[in-house]
Parts: C-alpha cells; structure tokens; sequence
C-alpha cells in the first residue's frame, strides 16, 4: 500500500485540500483527510498538487517530431523509437495516450507495461488512395471499402477508428480545406463503426468537412478547423452547429519552444485559429486536448502541458481544460470507469506538480512525481525532447 498527500487534489471535477490517496494494487483505494495507520509506505508531497495522470488524445508515436517524420517511418528500429516517443509523455506526466495513427498496427502491440503511458490505438487511420497520410496503409475508396477497412480494425482490436475526412499538410497533393470523402462514405464508416462499438474520429480542416461528420454522426472531431485555401474563416453557424451536437472537440492545442518555427501557412493561420478557440469556448461546445504529437519539431511528444497553457492564454478557465486533460478525456476515450479521476476503484495513474495549476496552469510543466498504477516512474519526468533529429 501507498499513501500519498499533497497541499492540493484535484480529483478529475474539482479542486479539494490536504487530502490523502490511498493505493492498492495499483489502484485507488480510499481518498481520506487521515492516513490509516496500517499504510506502510506514506510520501508527503507538500505545496503541490496531485491530479489524476494526464490524457492526450491526440499522438503519433511513429512520427519523431524531426524534420522528415515520413522518412524516419522507413528505418528499422521503429517499434523502439515508438516505445522511446511514449516514455517521453509519460515523463511529462501523460499517463495515458490515444495514437490516432501508426503504420502496421504496431502502436497495438508495444508492451510498454508500467514502463509508459497506457496506449489507446487507431492503427492506420482510414484515408483516400493516395490521400491524408495515405503512406501509412491505410488507404480505402467507396462505401463498401471503408466499411471494410473499419471491420479489419475493429478485427485487429483498435480502440478507436481515425478517418481523414479532409487533406493535411504534410502530404503532397492533399489540402486541408478539400474534402477526401463524401456524406455517403462518413455515414458508412460511422455506421460500422458503432456496429463494432468503437468509437470513431475525423480528421477535420474545414467548415464542410467538419458539418459534414456531424450529419454522419462521428463521436469526435479532430483538429476542427476552418481552412480555406489561401486563408482561415470561422464559420460561426457550424460552430453553434458543434455546440448543440452530441460531439467532442479535440483540440490539437500545444507548442512547446523550439528553434524550428511553424510552417508558413500555419503561421498565417494562427490568428484565425485563436479566433476558433475562443468562438469554440464562447458557445460551450464539449472539448479535449489531443496535441498531435509527434508530426515536427514544435510538437514533442509530452507537449500537452503546453496545450494547456495555450488554451487558458485564449481565454479557458482552467477548471475546464484540467477537466478537458483528465475526466473529460477518458470519457472520449472510453475509459472513464477507470481512468481520469482519483476516487475509489480507479487506476493509480497520478501526477504531482509543484505549486497550483489553477492559479498557474504553467504548473503542469513542473511535475514533481508521475505514478502508473501506483508505480513510481522512474524516467526523467518533466523532460521534453525538443533536439529534433537532422535527417541526411
């Protein structure tokens, strides 16, 4: 058994004091005011917060964050370059990831145990020939071939299904505010999905796109952007459209220092993008943070600390985006029975961070201690790579 006590808790929903957690066999036993006497083992954390362990909903462990994650797919020792890319969110105190994106299912089949986050998989998320990060193999045309490809998913024991509804940037001869599938298409994979009981996802850039997953009945949407070809424009009817939808939002929210800037058409696009966020925040609509992780040098893996701070900088109460990392993402993620809170009966996934996040959500960045079902990690917690590899 396990006792620990910090200055603060926050228990997933709200903020109490100088409470004691009790762990048992890597799970939550009691939250008490008093240490039972028969605790062996008790750590006292002082002026600090503990929170349940962070969740970011949104990661590519096979991308290095380098210049050329593409290239860096090919290599052998990618499995380990992975498992490395994990341990780095758990040292930011990620205790829990949702990759929307490998190749060959391998984020499935990592092994990591108590040695990294625990790892919710979408496998190779279902794209267009030669579409959205078609290199990862999962491409699939028509109706018929999504609903086969989401059926080779659920057979493989994907958690969660990831669709690329519009273009990206990182690949050639997509684009961002063009559609990849048709109304038809997002229906059917919606429907086999649920069939399958699995959630399902969309990678979503524009306004279209983005109605488009609503009327199909996707459970959340990533990124929820409103590109257009040469500029950004809030469509604020789809954003009340978003507020009264039974959806989530994943904001890929979170840059962390880096001498290598963004790419130019995001740099033109940020003020549009801050317009999002608050016009987002301003009409209630339900969020999480999935930071994308791993797709370039500003984007390390354990960047959600600073996902968070980005999202209070735009005018979230902190209460909300502590919620949005914890309890509310475990629910998206379909693990609230077990992840997300400190309460009785939950995993032992805890954070410590020094001081408190809610009068300085910079706290997250100072994590004390990060604890995986009741196991101390051991790694250097609070270490964020942000050498990017040079690619020859």
């Amino acid at each position: 058994m396990l006792a620990l006590r910090a200055r603060r808790l926050f228990d997933g929903q709200e903020m109490r004091h100088d409470q004691v957690v009790i762990v048992k066999d890597g799970r939550i036993a009691d939250v008490t005011a008093d240490v039972a006497t028969d605790v062996p083992a008790a750590v006292d954390l002082g002026d600090a917060t503990l929170l349940p362990g962070l969740i970011d909903c949104h990661v590519h462990l096979a991308f290095d964050a380098g210049h050329d994650v593409v290239a860096m797919l090919e290599p052998p020792g990618l499995p380990d370059r992975m498992r490395q890319a994990a341990r780095q969110h758990l040292a930011a105190g990620v205790t829990t990831v949702r990759d929307l994106g490998d190749r060959d299912y391998l984020a499935l089949g990592l092994g990591l145990g108590l040695d990294g986050p625990e790892v919710l998989s979408a496998g190779p998320p279902i794209t267009t020939p030669g579409g959205h990060c078609w290199f990862l193999g999962g491409e699939a045309a028509g109706e018929q071939g999504v609903r086969k490809a989401v059926r080779e998913r659920a057979a493989r024991g994907v958690h969660v299904i990831k669709m690329m509804v519009t273009g990206g940037e990182m690949t050639p001869g997509t684009h961002s505010h063009l559609l990849q599938y048709g109304l038809a298409e997002l229906k059917a994979a919606a429907d086999e999905a649920h069939a399958h009981g699995l959630p399902i996802t969309g990678h979503v850039h524009c306004a279209q796109g983005i109605a488009h997953v609503l009327d199909a009945g996707f459970d959340s949407i990533e990124h929820c952007s409103f590109f257009t070809e040469d500029s950004y424009a809030v469509d604020h009817t789809v954003v009340a459209q978003l507020a009264a939808a039974d959806v989530v939002v994943s904001l890929t929210v979170g840059v962390a220092p880096s001498p290598v800037p963004l790419p130019p058409r995001i740099q033109q696009r940020m003020a549009g993008m801050r317009e999002a966020l608050r016009a987002i925040q301003a009409a209630g609509v339900d969020f999480v943070i999935g930071t994308d992780a791993g797709i370039g040098p500003p984007k390390p893996h354990g960047v959600l600390p600073y996902g968070a701070e980005m999202l209070v900088e735009n005018g979230y109460a902190p209460l909300d985006v502590l919620r949005a990392i914890t309890s509310a993402a475990a629910r998206v993620c379909r693990v609230g029975e077990r992840k997300g809170r400190i309460a009785p009966g939950f995993d032992a996934d805890l954070l410590a961070v020094a001081g408190d996040p809610l009068s300085d959500i910079t706290a997250l960045r100072r994590p004390l201690a990060v604890y995986r079902m009741g196991s101390r990690a051991t790694g250097r917690v609070g270490q964020i790579n942000q050498t990017a590899p040079t690619i020859g």
